[in-house]
């Protein structure tokens, strides 16, 4: 698990989704020296996945992490149409106006294929990630257990999380995900805030299924932290 002052290693990922806005130009891009410095874990995950962008040609859409002149929220969920996932994103959609005004990337991994995602996230305005094979999951110390579920504090998330996805199914809104998960079900979340320079900031290792920043959260992190790192924001 990493601690505040840990120092993330510069790396790009690809977006399953189109985000015009995080392509990094010649300004942003990692340089070569401390590209370098990523683990061979890294650039795997790396690897391209095919976005849509105008709903019709193919593009690779490279993510900056850290980002030059943001901040980076990194968040790790479970699987593709997790329901309980969902409950949470939905949230982060709602308010990404303000996320975006806080000097805020939002980035959001999951360990399934794209081709699983694509589905599922098709009107988020933010990068999300494929790593089915889990290998930032590992460098970022987000682990799995049981008491994923069997903490209580997770069955009443669970319980709405579950209603919720059930009615937005029946109404030919969300998909059901797939009834096999070959990394499993019992994932904890986990989130980060990363620097320009690639420290980081603050940290949250979930206990439960839902236990992980709200927005509100989020935001208060993020105004603490921009004054010392040289970031620009809108909100508080």
């Amino acid at each position: 698990m990493l601690e505040p002052g840990s120092v993330v290693p510069a790396r790009l990922l690809t977006s399953v989704t189109p985000v015009p806005s995080a392509m990094p130009t010649a300004s942003t891009m990692p340089t070569a020296s401390t590209a370098s410095t990523a683990s061979a874990a890294s650039a795997a995950s790396a690897t391209p996945a095919d976005s849509i962008a105008g709903g019709a040609v193919p593009v690779h859409v490279p993510v900056p992490v850290p980002d030059p002149e943001r901040l980076v929220h990194l968040q790790f969920r479970r699987f593709a149409g997790c329901p309980v996932c969902h409950l949470h994103l939905r949230s982060v959609v709602r308010r990404h106006a303000e996320i975006e005004a806080a000097g805020i990337s939002e980035i959001v991994l999951f360990h399934s294929s794209a081709e699983e995602l694509r589905p599922h996230i098709a009107d988020f305005p933010f990068a999300v990630i494929a790593d089915p094979q889990q290998r930032l999951y590992r460098e970022f110390g987000v682990e799995s257990s049981p008491r994923s579920l069997l903490d209580p504090r997770a069955w009443g998330p669970v319980l709405w999380a579950i209603a919720r996805s059930a009615v937005e199914v029946a109404r030919g809104r969300e998909r059901l995900p797939a009834p096999r998960q070959p990394a499993g079900r019992l994932g904890l979340p986990a989130d980060l805030l990363i620097g320009p320079d690639g420290r980081v900031l603050a940290v949250k290792y979930g206990e439960h299924v839902y236990d992980q920043w709200s927005v509100d959260e989020l935001l208060r992190l993020a105004a603490a932290a921009r004054n010392s790192v040289g970031v620009r924001g809108t909100s508080a």
